[in-house]
């Protein structure tokens, strides 16, 4: 039998540069675009209006924005400006 979390929240398989960093970015990408869908679906159906839809996405933007800066993904500390 499925667990409940793992048939509300499904994750994909990783295939990028594996390193702490990028799984932990790649998880907290896919909660963000699955609370994305159910957000939009919640809309769509009428559940809430789309100013709450707007925020509470707005909201979860900043929260993986605060995270990719946390874990400093993008930016490459040893590499040199020349190149």
């Amino acid at each position: 039998m499925l667990d409940k979390d793992d048939f509300l929240y499904p994750r994909s398989r990783y295939y990028g540069q594996v390193n702490p960093e990028n799984l932990v970015f790649n998880a907290n990408l896919q909660e963000f675009a699955q609370k994305t869908s159910y957000i939009c679906n919640l809309e769509t159906s009428g559940k809430i209006t789309p100013e709450e839809a707007y925020e509470q996405i707005k909201e979860l933007w900043k929260q993986l924005k605060r995270t990719k800066k946390q874990l400093r993904i993008g930016e490459q500390p040893f590499k040199d400006e020349n190149e």
